[in-house]
């Protein structure tokens, strides 16, 4: 295949993913009036974000290295600790952001944990 073909077949191939993300995307959005669906399946999609959010973040706080933490000393753990009773009291999502990084920063780079 020459240049020429490959960057053609490039583009194309652009298009048609920019094509399916749109329109899989914008699915719930296309029809004028909402979906006909049962009661628990809407009940169920409320928890979807919560749960691809805990599916995310839960590996990045709980391993390394594809295996799970074998020491308490890992700068993620009291960051979390700290996170997680900040927003317990405070109700406030930039402040357990800030709370977190706060405690994980010093233990990370200053006693390299």
């Amino acid at each position: 295949m020459d240049a020429e073909s490959y960057g053609l077949w490039a583009w194309l191939a652009t298009a048609g993913l920019a094509l399916i993300t749109l329109v899989t995307r914008a699915f719930f959005l296309i029809p004028k009036e909402p979906l006909p669906m049962p009661q628990w399946l809407s009940r169920g999609l409320q928890y979807a974000p919560l749960a691809a959010l805990t599916a995310v973040v839960a590996p990045e706080i709980f391993m390394a290295d594809g295996q799970l933490l074998a020491t308490w000393q890992d700068a993620r753990l009291p960051a979390v600790a700290c996170a997680t009773l900040y927003f317990a009291l405070r109700r406030d999502i930039l402040g357990t952001i800030a709370v977190g990084m706060l405690v994980y920063l010093p233990l990370h780079i200053g006693w390299g944990w």
